[in-house]
Parts: structure tokens; sequence; C-alpha cells
């Protein structure tokens, strides 16, 4: 595809993944980051800097977000120096943060009335599937700005899904997260069972990775555990974050999750009881043991 000037808010673990195959694919990248230093990364690597939201907007032709937490979403569209302070009619705006369909619904309206095109899309597949291009990307919202960027969707994940208008993303990342929800609670109960059983762990993680229990979950956090290496290829305090919006979801949807509830319950033992945000998913092991 033509070469494209993007800006780039929010680099965190996947924000620097992303913005890395995009520079990697000739791309022209500015970038802010509440924190400079880490930018650095991606600077080093031919990113330019840019000191707001609306400085990363300006002149460029796309504007990605990946940032923390739907307050921060608010601010950086809507804040005095947000990206909606600056942008102009035909910009193409995707927000990739996993956030709330409401908010993605909010900024799509926005988006509407003044002539921009907006998508909501979340992504799959951890700080590997950043750097290696190989994300899961659910999209909602304007359908000609998906249809417009699926090629650059293409150089950094290897399926790209659109679901429907604003907000549809936001509730296929919130399947997605119930779903792993369950993968970590249920290797983390293994792990603990075969632990107590006396069991050679790598032989079992290799034992279940070739039958039916194999899930990417597994097969991804594991070796981390069994190595004590809690560095977060997704934080648990944004993990967290998620359940808490999914099970929100799920009650204006009179739906009763009792497994993804108590997968909520524990992450907030890790997070908010033991002050673990900072650490991976794969930190709930911690709950039981600690290396």
């Amino acid at each position: 595809m033509a070469k494209m000037k993007i800006g780039f808010i929010g680099t965190g673990v996947m924000g620097t993944g992303i913005i890395n195959n995009l520079l990697t694919a000739g791309h022209e990248l500015t970038v802010y980051n509440r924190t400079k230093s880490k930018a650095d990364n991606v600077l080093n690597n031919g990113a330019h800097w840019a000191d707001t939201p609306a400085k990363a907007t300006v002149n460029n032709e796309v504007v990605f977000t990946m940032v923390g937490y739907p307050q921060d979403v608010e601010e950086v569209y809507f804040g005095n120096q947000g990206i909606f302070s600056v942008a102009e009619p035909g910009q193409l705006i995707v927000d990739m943060t996993t956030s709330t369909p409401s908010l993605a619904i909010k900024i799509g309206a926005y988006t509407d009335k003044n002539g921009l095109l907006a998508l909501d899309a979340p992504v799959s597949g951890g700080d590997i599937g950043a750097k290696n291009a190989t994300l899961t990307i659910m999209v909602g919202g304007n359908k000609t700005a998906f249809d417009k960027l699926v090629p650059l969707f293409k150089q950094v994940g290897q399926r790209v899904n659109y679901f429907g208008s604003y907000g549809a993303g936001q509730h296929a990342k919130m399947a997605n997260q119930i779903m792993i929800a369950g993968t970590m609670t249920g290797l983390t109960e293994m792990l603990v069972y075969a632990r107590a059983a006396k069991l050679d762990l790598p032989t079992v993680l290799e034992t279940l990775n070739s039958g039916g229990a194999a899930n990417w979950s597994m097969a991804n956090y594991v070796p981390r555990i069994l190595k004590g290496d809690y560095t977060p290829g997704f934080f648990a305090k944004h993990f967290l974050k998620d359940l808490r919006i999914a099970l929100d979801e799920a009650d204006k949807m009179n739906l009763n999750l009792p497994a993804t509830n108590q997968a909520k319950q524990l992450y907030e033992q890790l997070v908010d009881q033991r002050n673990l945000g900072n650490d991976g998913t794969q930190a709930l092991v911690k709950l039981w043991w600690e290396s």
C-alpha cells in the first residue's frame, strides 16, 4: 500500500510493537506518550515526537490511539490538547484501546457530525502479537474507514474482522476477554494442581499443549511462569479493567456470567489487594505461590 503519515498516541507494550511494524512498512510516524522516555524505543527507530495528542494529529492521514483506560481515551480525544481540538474533516481516527462500547459510540457520533472517519479496533495477541505483527484486530465503526485501512491493519495483524457500527469492535473484544478469563484461571489452577501432585511442570506443559487442553494463554504464559518471569505481555491491571467492562456490559444485557465474575474477583485480589497490577496477567499464580 502507499506510504502514509500516521499519528500514534500511546507507546506502551502494545503500541511500541505496532509502531515499529508500521515504521518497518515504511510509514512516517509521529508519536505521543504521557511519559516521553517510554517512547525511546520507537523514537530510536525513526518515529517523530509530538508534545501533545493534538500535535500528533495535525497533518496526519490516520491517527491511532492505544492508551490504558477509558478515561485516558476520553482525555486524548476530547481534552483541551486532544485529537478533536485540531482534527480535520476526512482524517481517519482509530482507537485500539480496549475501552467501553459507549465511549466508542460517543467518539463515532462526534466524527459523524464533524466529517471524520472513526473506528474502534481493539486487538488480541499480547506483546508477542504486537511485536510479530500477528495481532487479531476486532473492528467496529465507519465501514468506509475500515475498507480504507484493511491494508494497514494487515501490516500489524494476521486477522482483521469487521463487526458492525461504533462499539461493535469493543463488544467483540469483551467476548475475547471473557474467553481469556477462563484460560487464565484454568492454566493457573492447572499449575497449582500439577505442582501439588509433584509432576514435572515442563513435561505437563508439553503434554497438555499436544492435546485437547491446548490454548494460547497456556502456550505463551506458562513458560514465563516457569522461569519466574512476570513481566507484562498484558498488564494485570488492564485485564481487570477489561473484565469489569465486560461484566458491566453483561449486566446491561441482563446476562449472568459467574465464571467471568469469579475471574474478576481473583484479579481484584491480585491487583487491588496485592498491588501487583503492573505484573503480567500470568502473575495470577502468585495468589498460590511466589516463584
